[in-house]
């Protein structure tokens, strides 16, 4: 499967990718807007929410870990969680009738183990599905992603593909899908590649725009927001949208011990995608080229890499 249509990021309502670094750590409880209570699609069902492990049932909350993936998740100026995962946090909340707390862990390398040591019932998170994923965690696939190079804004390297990164310093965040392709890959290259694992997504970003790295290997939907969107330090970031590599799913992750949460979050997830709310949360944020039909758990092997 590919993904031929090209994005169109529309406005974010005036929100900037600055993340507030002080948010790091902190739960929010995740409130619908009225604009999203008014979509088709966000509205209690009592009969899912019965559907919720009891431990969840009695304490009335679910606590759900994410990290930084804009325009997926991220922190807009005050500090507070936006974006595609935040906006389906709180529509969640309304079907189940539960309160979400969703806290950013500010690395996507402590996701799983999040997940995997209980701190968390689950993840809304921009993780990529992978077989080697799904042997620790169920993994929903909620939307369509692909990968892409990332380079100083110019491409004063002239990266035109990843036979081009051999020879060259590239950055990617610990413990990803995109540094377990960058590691692969790198077994081909005659001249070596220097991979710099680095453990948060905005590192591996500096690094680019300072200098440090000469690329990085990111989600498609990220880097091309950012490119249009993100105002950093340095020369700024530049995404290459003609290379679209290893097209895939991102997950939300749940233990393999916890079927009845995961199959619960699927049906209210589905309920979202046939009564329209999911196609609109993905639209407002830019990326309905991204959406998914049909909520799937653990169907990576599906969509292999290219």
């Amino acid at each position: 499967m590919t993904l031929t249509a090209r994005f169109a990021l529309g406005p974010i309502l005036g929100l900037t990718l600055a993340t507030v670094a002080s948010a790091q750590g902190m739960t929010e409880v995740m409130t619908a807007s009225d604009d999203l209570k008014a979509m088709s699609g966000v509205s209690a069902a009592p009969e899912l929410a019965a559907k919720l492990p009891e431990a969840i049932r009695e304490a009335g909350v679910l606590r759900v870990a994410t990290d930084m993936t804009p325009p997926i998740s991220f922190h807009d100026d005050a500090g507070k969680l936006v974006g595609i995962d935040a906006d389906i946090a709180a529509a969640l909340g309304e079907i189940l009738g539960i309160k979400v707390e969703m806290t950013d862990l500010g690395a996507g390398a402590g996701i799983v183990p999040a997940i995997l040591s209980k701190r968390f019932d689950m993840t809304i998170s921009g993780i990529n599905d992978d077989p080697e994923l799904q042997k620790q965690v169920d993994v929903i696939d909620y939307m369509y992603d692909a990968t892409t190079i990332m380079v100083a804004q110019g491409n004063p390297l002239k990266i035109a593909s990843m036979d081009d990164l051999c020879g060259k310093r590239v950055a990617v965040p610990v413990g990803t899908f995109q540094n377990r392709l960058v590691t692969k890959f790198a077994e081909s290259c005659t001249e070596p590649m220097q991979i710099m694992s680095l453990p948060k997504m905005p590192d591996v970003l500096q690094s680019v725009r300072t200098g440090r790295a000469d690329a990085t290997v990111n989600g498609y939907a990220t880097s091309v927001y950012t490119t249009e969107k993100q105002v950093g330090k340095g020369v700024g970031l530049e995404a290459l949208p003609e290379i679209r590599l290893a097209v895939g799913y991102l997950g939300m992750l749940t233990a393999k011990d916890n079927p009845e949460l995961r199959d619960t979050v699927v049906a209210a997830l589905q309920q979202m995608v046939d009564e329209g709310a999911y196609g609109k949360i993905m639209e407002k944020w830019g990326l309905a080229p991204l959406a998914v039909e049909t909520v799937k758990v653990n169907d990576a092997a599906s969509l292999p890499v290219e």
